[in-house]
């Protein structure tokens, strides 16, 4: 007889009693955070959506297992200068092969940068970086060969998204033809933000949180992933214009609006909870998890309410803020930061991850202070497992061979050895 799972049903009744109490306010933190459910600003019609309310699956259990050593795989270093699949798979080749010669042990690598995909997808064009134009298929699947060869070295794969950039400063050139924004935005204006030479999808919108939600359920069920993962790319800018027709009608819509960020806080939580169902009913055993920035003021102003992140259960099984401070840096020192989020109250099957700068050593970065010393990289993973991180994670594989940052490399592999 299988066994009863109180754990499995105990989230099931937590996201029954949400639904039950839209309209209502839940106090967390002297702030006031709405239900997700609560959040509601779409126009009456509009594309269907094309995702039910899922109970939020078992939580992954926290296991002593092996401390995660990871890097960063950033689009650009997916590039190629003649766009063709050997060229790619070598790259790629080389980069986790460095990665592995170096002690890592996860690579957090970017399949989805910009409204795109590095793999055939039902919501997504391909991406530009694999042809130099979005939309072309370039005849291949990158990541089912990049999973492949991942675990092939033995280490994990994290399937890393950008969850509402679709443009940044012209890039991409030029947007494919089943892109969302060229899809949606002349008929629903409002599912997008456009600021400066950005465009990024509106989280305010059920349909939009939907379409991020089913984008990061497909990559689970279609590839054999060992996490999804967010970067800290939310609201693109505090400019109050961006969403004023999305904000305006949810206050409308409710007897007490919330004021606007908390808005915005409340429309990201609404987002991260749906996403962590998604990837949880494709697969409870792969983790959902987020790297915002390490100044935590910084997060809740573009909507990333960290704090109840990591206090409650149902958004996120890790956290990894990117601590990219020198201990000397006049404005926030490493220290001080990596102490403010270990004092973060903490659900039970949370970890916390320390993102490292390994791309500022060798610089005169935050006042010069990275060049004080070549063993910076080497105390901060020391000083993340002396409040017992579970892992730490560099940024980028770029860095990880070169002469900038030599010296830090040759004093951290030794830590990063296992």
């Amino acid at each position: 007889m299988k066994r009863f799972n109180f754990r499995k049903y105990s989230y099931l009744v937590l996201w029954l009693a949400l639904i039950l109490t839209v309209g209502t306010v839940w106090m967390f933190g002297g702030r006031a955070l709405p239900p997700a459910e609560a959040v509601e600003s779409a126009p009456s019609s509009g594309p269907p959506d094309f995702l039910a309310a899922t109970a939020a699956p078992e939580a992954v259990e926290t296991a002593a297992g092996e401390e995660l050593r990871g890097v960063w795989v950033p689009y650009m270093s997916l590039v190629t200068e003649d766009h063709t699949q050997a060229a790619f798979e070598e790259n790629f080749k080389a980069l986790a092969d460095g990665a592995k010669a170096k002690g890592i042990n996860a690579l957090f690598v970017h399949v989805r940068p910009f409204g795109d995909s590095l793999y055939p997808s039902a919501y997504f064009p391909w991406s530009h970086i694999l042809t130099g134009a979005q939309g072309q298929d370039p005849g291949f699947d990158p990541l089912a060969f990049m999973v492949s060869y991942t675990h092939g070295l033995g280490m994990r794969f994290h399937a890393w998204l950008n969850p509402l950039r679709i443009r940044s400063s012209q890039t991409p050139a030029a947007l494919a033809p089943d892109n969302p924004y060229e899809t949606l935005s002349t008929e629903y204006p409002g599912y997008f933000l456009e600021t400066g030479e950005g465009i990024y999808l509106n989280p305010a919108y059920p349909y939009v949180r939907t379409l991020i939600a089913k984008g990061a359920q497909e990559i689970v069920e279609n590839y054999d992933v060992d996490g999804v993962h967010f970067d800290d790319y939310f609201y693109p800018a505090g400019d109050d214009s961006m969403d004023a027709e999305a904000y305006a009608a949810y206050a409308q819509s409710v007897e007490t609006p919330l004021p606007l960020l908390e808005w915005r806080r409340a429309n990201i939580s609404a987002m991260v909870q749906e996403v962590y169902a998604a990837v949880k009913a494709a697969d409870s055993g792969v983790v959902f998890g987020i790297a915002p920035q390490g100044n935590i003021g910084n997060d809740l102003a573009m909507g990333a309410d960290v704090e109840a992140w990591c206090a409650v259960g149902g958004y996120i099984d890790y956290i990894c803020p990117q601590l990219y401070y020198s201990f000397e840096n006049p404005a926030l020192g490493f220290t001080e930061a990596l102490s403010q989020w270990t004092a973060l109250p903490r659900h039970p099957d949370l970890k916390l991850y320390a993102g490292l700068a390994l791309y500022k050593a060798g610089t005169d970065a935050d006042s010069g202070t990275w060049g004080l010393s070549d063993d910076t990289i080497a105390r901060q993973i020391e000083a993340a497992r002396a409040v017992e991180c579970a892992g730490v994670v560099l940024y980028s594989s770029d860095y990880l061979n070169g002469e900038q940052t030599a010296a830090e490399m040759a004093n951290a592999a030794v830590l990063l050895s296992p």
